[in-house]
């Protein structure tokens, strides 16, 4: 028996080089090929012939390999098939790993693999700061695999009732998480913060307990003295705010305008769909003053219309807000978008639609919307710059009185 178990030596094994499988006795083969050299265990086991490799020559001298190759005739000998032993082992060793993501780090993931695709920055903050000050303390440290609706609920509960439209964000947050994790493998089982058929047995529906904040807007009486006294404002972030109020514009939307958006002889801004909240491309009339602030912004130079002090940077996102603060009004950006809408719905006889694109609006009606395929743009031109005559007119003067009875229907 002797003669056939341990036929290599350890010179052999250095010195082989000829491809081929050698075999050392007891199911131990030395396998060489172009690449490397290794070794292999054969064995039969319930009338099927099987193999397993063990590892390189590198790693796994013979002594070792043949100790190797010993307690896998142990197994054999307790009725234990060695390969699937192995491939159980690694099965559950992988499982435990899984299991041991956290949700801190599978949030982290699922950020850093979506943000591409989010259209800004500032959205993938929102995400971890808003994870970071309600579910981390609960959830951040405790395995994906093992969030149940408990600690959801302890998540959410203290913020559904008193600041119910972050915990809405926040519970939509978890769950698409959750959903990643599952999707990955790091967990298994129903979404404990699902919302349908799920949390809303537990929680208040949203439209019961939210208070619905709107953003702080000027009358449109008093448009015509705050601009007056914006132009008295000096810097890029006074400037900014007045386009804005002239295209009723987002924040978002002016801070990030670049010169190649802007078409001064159409006068049009044309704002790409990746910047639109609605994903939707949207083109903006501009009134003469609007082009005037354009002419003025162009010897700053750079790529962005409304730049930083750094050129190659666009304005910050506090920039325009900062100039309210100064003039000391108490008002948001926002804000004055509907005070945009409201002069339109009580000073003119435009139609509701029209309003609606000027302000990018998605049109409400699917009918309306299979209608108006245009963005009624020449009509929007006379809306605006009637906006921008209102502005520029004292209320109550004879100017005033002449936009309140036009008719643009």
């Amino acid at each position: 028996m002797s003669r056939h178990i341990n036929r290599l030596n350890a010179a052999k094994v250095r010195t082989i080089t000829r491809p081929g499988r050698y075999a050392d006795g007891g199911g131990l083969w030395l396998q060489v090929d172009a690449i490397r050299r290794s070794w292999l265990f054969r064995y039969t086991f319930g009338g099927r012939r099987r193999k397993i490799g063990l590892g390189p020559v590198a790693t796994l001298g013979l002594a070792d390999a043949r100790v190797e190759a010993q307690k896998l005739h142990a197994k054999l000998r307790d009725g234990i098939d060695p390969l699937a032993h192995r491939r159980a082992t690694l099965a559950a060793h992988r499982l435990d790993q899984l299991k041991s993501i956290t949700f801190s780090q599978a949030a982290l993931k699922y950020i850093a693999s979506h943000s591409a695709g989010w259209k800004n920055l500032k959205h993938a903050n929102q995400w971890t700061q808003s994870l970071k000050a309600h579910a981390e303390a609960v959830i951040g440290t405790i395995a994906v695999q093992d969030i149940d609706t408990g600690m959801v609920m302890r998540v959410l509960e203290p913020i559904w009732t008193t600041t119910n439209e972050t915990a809405v964000r926040v519970r939509g947050r978890i769950e698409a998480i959750l959903d990643w994790s599952k999707v990955n493998g790091y967990r298994t089982g129903e979404n404990p913060a699902r919302w349908k058929g799920h949390l809303d047995h537990l929680l208040a529906k949203p439209s019961r307990v939210q208070k619905v904040v709107h953003h702080a807007a000027l009358p449109f009486s008093e448009i015509h003295g705050f601009v007056q006294t914006l132009r008295q404002q000096s810097g890029v972030g006074a400037a900014a705010l007045e386009f804005t109020i002239l295209c009723a514009a987002r924040t978002a939307e002016t801070i990030g305008a670049k010169w190649d958006e802007v078409d001064l002889d159409a006068k049009r801004w044309t704002i790409p769909a990746a910047r639109m909240k609605a994903g939707k491309a949207h083109t903006v009339p501009l009134c003469a003053k609007a082009i005037e602030i354009l002419e003025s912004m162009h010897m700053l130079g750079g790529v962005y219309v409304f730049p930083a002090a750094n050129p190659k940077r666009p304005l910050s996102n506090a920039a325009m807000s900062s100039v309210l603060k100064r003039m000391k009004v108490a008002t948001t950006v926002h804000g004055f978008r509907s005070t945009f809408s409201d002069w339109a719905a009580e000073k003119t006889s435009y139609q509701h639609e029209v309003r609606e694109m000027s302000l990018a609006h998605a049109v409400s009606s699917a009918v309306e919307a299979s209608y108006r395929r245009g963005d009624l743009f020449e009509k929007r031109v006379g809306l605006m710059n009637d906006w921008a005559r209102y502005i520029d007119t004292k209320p109550g003067s004879t100017t005033d009185k002449v936009v309140q009875i036009r008719s643009a229907s």
